[in-house]
């Protein structure tokens, strides 16, 4: 892990907060550009000022913090978002404010959790059909309510 140019060094690397917590947090370094501030509906990407080296067979799942979609909507659209090894460019979240008000993300506030894990690679065929299951082609909905 390095830090990206023009970063704020003093920014903490990411941290598990508990003995028994999967994700490490990740902050917001917005550098010397200060904060950013989300309108409901309004996404943006905010800076970590981190480049990561994964090795290879694992990928970095980035996905959102409970805590900040209760209290304010505040989530990932995309998550979780996957880092693959092989990417060196600076690592950003993409945040989104689906609540009701507007949300500021300081310098340094703790906006996302990262978590570390192994890659299992399929290899795909086409078949000309499928084995037969109880569920069979049942989707959304199909095994009961929701």
């Amino acid at each position: 892990m390095v830090h990206d140019e023009g970063a704020d060094r003093a920014v903490p690397l990411p941290s598990y907060e508990t003995a028994g917590a999967a994700g490490a947090d990740l902050r917001a370094n917005f550098g010397d550009r200060g904060t950013a501030t989300l309108d409901p509906g309004e996404r943006c990407l905010v800076p970590t000022g981190l480049r990561i080296e994964i090795p290879d067979g694992y990928e970095v799942q980035i996905r959102p913090r409970s805590g900040l979609a209760l209290k304010h909507g505040v989530t990932l659209p995309n998550a979780p978002g996957t880092i693959d090894s092989d990417y060196r460019g600076p690592l950003g979240v993409i945040v989104m404010n689906a609540g009701s008000e507007p949300f500021t993300i300081a310098h340094g506030d703790r906006i996302a959790q990262m978590v570390v894990a192994p890659v299992t690679r399929a290899q795909f065929e086409l078949a000309d059909e499928l084995t037969g299951t109880s569920r069979g082609a049942g989707g959304f909905g199909s095994t009961g309510r929701g």
